[in-house]
């Protein structure tokens, strides 16, 4: 049952992600991260490495999707600067990991939530991508 409850959310979030605006997918990965880190600090602080470790590979390719889908032709410094701060944030995940350090997930977290509320306050005007 668990695995067919896992399976139908992978299909609704594909087609959430197939209907959603570039603008939409972002916030749903900034989303995601956020929550899979949430998780996994309980689970570091549970002592559940095997949890831990899988919910911040999950987080780790979510920064690597964001920093995939960079546009550096249009957001030149924005997002040489976003590229940057991905990478430090995906080096930040691997010592977090290695250390057990829920200092460094609290940090990496602030990082995240400060990208994701600069994100949301972008005007409805400019969230939409001209086809």
């Amino acid at each position: 049952m668990r695995g067919s409850m896992k399976a139908y959310k992978s299909v609704a979030l594909d087609s959430q992600k197939t209907l959603a605006s570039p603008y939409k997918v972002v916030q749903m990965l900034l989303s995601g991260a956020l929550e899979r880190l949430a998780r996994a600090r309980s689970a570091m602080e549970q002592g559940k490495p095997a949890e831990q470790g899988e919910l911040l590979g999950a987080t780790m390719a979510i920064v690597a999707e964001l920093r995939a889908a960079l546009n550096h032709e249009e957001g030149a410094e924005i997002a040489a600067n976003l590229d940057n701060l991905y990478e430090f944030i995906m080096g930040e995940l691997v010592l977090a990991n290695s250390e057990n350090s829920v200092e460094r997930l609290e940090a990496i977290s602030g990082l995240l939530r400060d990208i994701k509320e600069s994100w949301d306050a972008i005007p409805m005007e400019q969230q939409q991508v001209p086809a």
